[in-house]
């Protein structure tokens, strides 16, 4: 984002608006666009004669107006009429169709309640048109003169306003400081004397003093040598990319917004593009559009139309003074990525100024939110402060390193079929007879969308999940694979031989997943190296360690903050079940509490978990005495099944305890340091 660099002479004197009595006039003949290639770089004044330039400026005169006046017949009261009644909106002085003016006037009647105001009954009636046409008749006025009657302002018209200048204003032709644009060549030498014009006008410097006493009015010394060299290096670059900035515009601007950049039918051959414009440049523009919410937008000759922050309230001092169809003088303040923000090129109104009018300021210029774009990167590239979150409370630095690379899980898959189709190609080898493998193909079609199956199947009488993963044969290597597997089996063979034994420590799919952790792992420790290195530099500077403002305590989000993965905030969530276990759990340990003393809120040394789970360890050893004494009979070997499943019915019966426990149960024990004359208390107090 280029901001905004004033030069110390080629600018615009501040503006004289006293605030105890504001200055008005009635606004000149509407300055044109200046049709050549190089326009939108001069400007008028109003009281005093530009009477002094230099080398790469020409002042503005009668005649130059006088040549390049607007064409267009239509008025600054027609366009704004126009304008209104194409996009359907007027800042404050709303024309509504008949049923809206009916509707705000009678928000209160009507219905149960009948119409009483005068206003609401005459509105009633206007709905209908015939009724209309008669108020038409009446009043003299055909259909056109009745709505243009609409139109017209209500209320009091202020003055139009003045805009007084302290000394001339002086403008100048100066090359955009940030051209050439990015990855785009221009001849090093052509580059090297456009940029000399800088250095020229840096080094010389007039005050505003010293500005009668320099007057010149001879023309004859004025210079563009340079600003041609950059007018025909920047066509080069339009013809160039013009059809690709098109294609970029119509697959990010989907959708119509104003100031978006213009393109089809209405882009016309000659429109400037962002790289001819730099902030600080004076043009001459024609007011297109009025938004209640955005600003105002200006037409200054360029693809992108220039955007004018004005919101809300504003309008209300600003609606007379700035209409649609006036042609203005603006100063560009700043040029930005037109794919990354909403309106790249931001100005201010230099004549008429209204700057003494604007209270509402946008603090941040209007964005666009993409799914492929960073949030943090966005707002960060944009100025903006953090979006505050809860502190996670983990450090990055002191977190293990990690080591499984999320690749890993596909090369063992890939692995595990290969050795599948291995051990059946040893097993059938009559079915890959006179075939190749690297020309097998899936039995079906390969779809990569559903390759993972979730299923389930019994083992041993319980249902267990089962995933099922289908992979394509041409993501396997089974050409390597079978080499592979012939190797081994020839160093087998050699080692049966001998009269060895031969083992096979890892296979080529292995060490390639040992390589992939690896570098993994690698990455890991140089990350978290850079990090720590990074703190320490900060603390070394005295920087905070966090980006500002990032992370913030539980307690400045408040209770009820959205967390998604609470069932609580789920679109169908309905409560939780009143016969669920953990509400269940919850009523018989709130009973058991009360009905020790009665007082719900007298803290014990042991807690109702605590006394179940020594209860649970006391019946747990005299079960476990009553299996010692069991073992000692004999067993036959089959019926080992049928005790393993009297053993898990006997742990089932140690855990179902707690589940099975009744608040309402007469012999309910008493626990906590209470005796209970069905329980005895032996270990409760143990350590």
């Amino acid at each position: 984002m280029q901001l905004l660099q004033t030069p110390h002479f080629f600018t615009f004197p501040k503006t004289l608006n006293p605030t105890s009595k504001p200055h008005h006039h009635h606004h000149p003949c509407p300055l044109p666009l200046f049709p050549s290639k190089a326009p939108l770089l001069f400007s008028t004044t109003t009281t005093f004669t530009p009477n002094c330039f230099s080398s790469d400026e020409f002042p503005v005169d009668e005649t130059f107006l006088e040549s390049f006046g607007p064409k267009e017949k239509e008025t600054e009261d027609e366009a704004r009429i126009r304008n209104w009644v194409e996009r359907d909106w007027a800042p404050w002085e709303e024309i509504l169709t008949p049923e809206a003016r009916f509707a705000r006037l009678s928000l209160n009647e009507g219905e149960e309640v009948p119409l009483q105001s005068p206003e609401a009954i005459e509105a009633f009636k206007m709905l209908k048109p015939s009724y209309r046409k008669k108020k038409m008749e009446e009043m003299g006025l055909t259909e056109d003169d009745y709505y243009r009657k609409q139109f017209e302002i209500k209320g009091e018209i202020p003055e139009p306003l003045e805009t007084l200048w302290a000394t001339p204003l002086v403008v100048q032709h100066v090359v955009p400081r940030d051209w050439p644009p990015r990855d785009w060549e221009v001849d090093r030498k052509e580059l090297e004397y456009i940029r000399e014009g800088h250095k020229l006008e840096s080094v010389r410097r007039v005050g505003l003093e010293e500005l009668e006493t320099e007057v010149k009015t001879e023309t004859e010394d004025v210079c563009l040598d340079r600003y041609k060299v950059f007018l025909k290096q920047y066509k080069e670059w339009v013809e160039f990319n013009k059809d690709r900035l098109e294609e970029e515009s119509y697959k990010y601007d989907q959708d119509y917004h104003p100031g978006r950049r213009k393109r089809g039918k209405d882009y016309k051959e000659g429109m400037y593009e962002l790289p001819f414009y730099y902030p600080g440049q004076i043009c001459l523009g024609k007011v297109t559009t009025l938004h209640l919410y955005q600003g105002a937008f200006v037409d200054i000759g360029g693809v992108y139309d220039g955007w004018v922050p004005i919101k809300g309230n504003d309008w209300f001092w600003i609606r007379h003074h700035i209409k649609v169809g006036m042609h203005i003088l603006v100063e560009i303040l700043a040029k930005r990525d037109p794919y990354r923000f909403r309106f790249p090129i931001e100005m201010r109104f230099v004549e008429p100024n209204i700057d003494h009018l604007i209270f509402n300021r946008f603090e941040f210029p209007p964005i666009f939110h993409r799914d492929d774009t960073n949030p943090d990167e966005l707002r960060r590239d944009c100025g903006r402060p953090p979006v505050p979150r809860k502190d996670p409370g983990s450090k990055p630095e002191e977190e293990p390193l990690l080591s499984d690379h999320p690749y890993v899980d596909k090369l063992w898959q890939i692995h595990a079929a290969e050795q599948m189709i291995m051990d059946d190609l040893e097993a059938n080898p009559e079915k890959y007879k006179d075939k190749k493998l690297s020309e097998l193909t899936d039995d079906e079609d390969f779809d990569e969308e559903n390759s993972v199956v979730y299923t389930k199947v019994y083992y041993k009488k319980t249902l267990l999940p089962k995933v099922i993963l289908k992979t394509s044969v041409k993501e396997l290597d089974l050409e390597a694979a079978l080499t592979e597997r012939e190797h081994h089996n020839k160093l087998r063979r050699e080692a049966k031989e001998r009269g060895e034994e031969y083992k096979i420590t890892k296979l080529r799919r292995n060490i390639e997943m040992d390589e992939y952790d690896l570098i993994h792992w690698r990455r890991s420790y140089e990350e978290r190296e850079a990090l720590i290195r990074d703190i320490s530099c900060r603390q070394a500077l005295g920087l905070p360690s966090e980006e500002p403002g990032r992370y913030k305590d539980a307690s400045f989000f408040g209770k009820d903050q959205y967390d998604r993965s609470n069932p609580l905030y789920r679109y169908d969530y309905w409560g939780e079940p009143k016969n669920s276990e953990e509400s269940k759990q919850e009523r018989m340990t709130d009973a058991h509490n009360k009905s020790i003393v009665g007082k719900g809120t007298v803290w014990y040394e042991m807690s109702y978990e605590d006394c179940i789970k020594q209860q649970m360890q006391r019946e747990a050893k005299k079960l476990a005495q009553k299996d010692t004494d069991e073992e000692d009979s004999k067993r036959d070997y089959e019926d080992e099944d049928g005790d393993d499943d009297d053993d898990d019915e006997d742990d089932y019966d140690l855990i179902s305890i707690l589940r099975n426990y009744n608040v309402n149960d007469s012999n309910q024990p008493y626990v906590n340091g209470t005796e209970s004359s069905r329980m005895s208390d032996e270990g409760m107090f143990e350590d």
